[in-house]
Formats: structure tokens, C-alpha cells, sequence
């Protein structure tokens, strides 16, 4: 089967500006797709300085369908919102004051990604943090997702006035240039060996689920195409969750998101809208802000599912529920609250 490959580098353009980034594409390009990949063949797909999360998070989801291993090359630099303090991939119109609307929120990453097979998804990372970001690194690891494996650095602030460089990813490109693609943990350890101490800052490295891992399990069977027995699977989980933690808990809300993502791999854009609908609500009703990250992508999600709801019936059974949702949660693409009002009047025409 084939792989997919997605080289993304990223960072502020003007005086924000951390690492070179991009300078690190040229060298990866250079490496045969399928030694990127580990795959017989594989698609590469680059993002060199983008401008828009969206369109980042658009390549992303058509990376996260494709059935084959995907492995995940990003360069770039860290930065925290003002609002949430969340860690953003700070992108080429990104400032201190815009991260939360130009830069692209870490959590995308693994909400695009978390049911994809265990073992299929992997990380290469070469990042840099600001000073703030450095210091909430401390106490906060970065996460990448419980079904991905990973591998890379967070280099420290480099000195002021001066501008990092990726190297551990350009250590890793000039290995696998040879041709040959060790097995990642040990590319990993040469590509670090390459690195001055002082600048390996924090390493990253974890392998992924272990195979008994529920997730896991769901993520063959959604590849088996036995859509049922994963979300009867995931049903399970979910009960056991309401009845020990209680309906708004974050253990059964996790549960009921996997639900809902189950249903949009099986091709069920009405279940899976119903279903994120049904838990922006539950974290609203229990208290939770309307820009909540976990708030906001259920409303995303919700919306982009509808969108994808062929029969006008039952798109324009949703719709309201939908709009009444976006009144409060806006989100961060500009025009979210526009797009339903709009759709759910041509929706209405088709009727008459």
C-alpha cells in the first residue's frame, strides 16, 4: 500500500522569526519519496511557509484518509496564545498578538489523526520555542496523540538576534539521502548524535500505542472496514465511562467523540453531526467556554460533517441546532455562523 508523506515548514515571516525553517525542504526533497515514507510508494505532499491554518488543516485531514503509513515532517516554531495558552505551530502571518487566528493550534494535529491504525502515523519533529513556550514546555509535554509515534527535538531559544537552525531534520534528510531508511528509533538516535548537547533541548521519542490498546483495537477494525464492531466497540467503552464518571466526564465525552469520528469513517455525515452536536453541548451545558479548544473543534466537526449531508431533509433537520450552536461557539474561521445561515436558506428553497 502506498505511503503519504507531509513535509511541513513553518515559521513568522519579519523580526518573530526563530529558525529557517524552509531551509530544510531542499533537503528533504532530495530523499526518495518511498525512503521517507518506509512504503514501496509514496505521495509526497509539501507545505513550505504557509499562510493559513485552514489550509494546513486541509491537507492534514486528506493526509490522515489515505489508507497506507503516513508519516508527519514538521519544522518549524512554537508559540503559546495570550487567550488559552495552547501551543500553536506559529505560521508565516503569525505574531504574538494573532497566534490563536494565523497560527496552527498543536491539538489539530492529533484530533485529525486519532483513529487512524495504530502504527500507521508517525512524527518527525524539529521544533523551536520562544522563551514563554520554553518555560511552559516545562511543565507541559507536547502532545502528538495516544496512536502516534514520534520522534524529534524542541531546541531552546536561540541567542537573540540570531536565528536557529533545523538541524536534527536536516540531520535526519542527510541519513536517509544514503538511500536507506533505518528503523525510526534508530534514525532518531543518529540524528541527535549529530547535534552540539547544548542544542538538542527537549526529546521527543515515543513508539505508539501498545497492540491491546482499545484505540487500537477500533483503529483495525475501522481499517478492516468492520465499521460496526468499532463503534460497538467504542459503545462499549462509552457506557462504561457514563456509568463510572458520569455523562459530561471527560472519559465518557472521549468516548462519545470517538463515536462520532467512527461514523464519519463509515460515510455517516448525520450520525456524526448529530453526535458532535450532542457533545458541544454536554461541555457547554456543563460549563465549559465557548472558545474551550474541545468546544470549539466539536462545532467544527459538527459543521463540517453537515456539509457533507447530501439529503436536504435531514441536512435541514440539523441545521437549526447547528446555527443555535454557532450563535455561541463562532470559532476561528471568520464567516462559520454566514456559511450556516446561507446554506440552511438554500436548503429551505430546495424545499418549496
Amino acid at each position: 500500500m502506498p505511503g503519504t508523506v507531509l513535509l511541513l515548514a513553518a515559521a513568522p515571516a519579519g523580526k518573530g522569526c526563530l529558525v529557517d525553517a524552509a531551509s530544510v525542504l531542499p533537503v528533504l526533497a532530495a530523499v526518495p519519496p518511498a525512503v521517507l515514507s518506509g512504503a514501496d510508494t509514496a505521495n509526497v505532499v509539501e507545505l513550505a511557509d504557509p499562510l493559513e491554518p485552514q489550509a494546513v488543516l486541509t491537507r492534514l485531514r486528506a493526509a490522515a484518509a489515505a489508507p497506507g503509513p503516513l508519516t508527519v515532517f514538521v519544522t518549524g516554531q512554537l508559540q503559546l496564545d495570550r487567550r488559552q495558552r495552547l501551543p500553536h505551530l506559529a505560521l508565516a502571518r503569525t505574531t504574538p498578538a494573532t497566534v490563536r487566528y494565523t497560527g496552527f493550534p498543536w491539538h489539530w494535529f492529533k484530533d485529525e489523526l486519532r483513529l487512524r491504525p495504530a502504527g500507521a502515523t508517525t512524527f518527525v519533529l524539529d521544533l523551536h520555542a520562544d522563551p514563554e513556550t520554553w518555560e511552559w514546555l516545562g511543565a507541559n509535554p507536547l502532545d502528538t496523540g495516544r496512536n502516534n509515534a514520534v520522534h524529534g527535538r524542541i531546541a531552546p531559544p536561540p541567542s537573540r538576534r540570531s536565528l536557529g537552525t533545523p538541524a536534527y531534520m536536516k540531520a535526519v534528510a542527510t541519513i536517509l539521502r544514503s538511500g536507506h531508511r533505518p528503523p525510526l528509533d534508530q534514525l532518531h538516535q543518529q540524528a541527535l548524535s549529530r547535534l552540539p548537547q547544548e542544542s538538542v533541548g527537549y526529546v521527543l521519542s515515543a513508539q505508539g500505542p501498545e497492540a491491546g490498546d482499545p484505540h487500537a483495537l477500533i483503529s483495525a477494525a475501522v481499517a478492516a472496514r468492520r465499521h460496526g464492531d468499532a463503534d460497538a466497540l467504542a459503545a462499549h467503552h462509552e457506557l462504561n465511562a457514563v456509568r463510572a464518571h458520569g455523562p459530561a466526564s471527560e472519559e465518557a465525552l472521549h468516548w462519545s467523540e470517538v463515536r462520532a469520528d467512527l461514523a464519519m469513517f463509515a460515510g455517516d455525515p448525520v450520525r456524526s453531526c448529530r453526535a458532535w452536536l450532542a457533545v458541544a453541548t454536554t461541555r457547554l451545558t456543563a460549563g465549559q467556554a465557548p472558545d474551550a479548544p474541545a468546544v470549539e473543534a466539536a462545532v467544527d466537526r459538527a459543521h463540517h460533517q453537515w456539509g457533507r449531508i447530501d439529503d436536504p431533509a435531514r441536512a435541514r433537520e440539523l441545521g437549526p441546532a447547528l446555527a443555535e450552536l454557532r450563535a455561541r461557539v463562532p470559532g476561528r474561521r471568520e464567516g462559520a455562523l454566514d456559511h450556516v445561515h446561507k446554506h440552511l436558506s438554500q436548503l429551505q428553497t430546495l424545499s418549496s
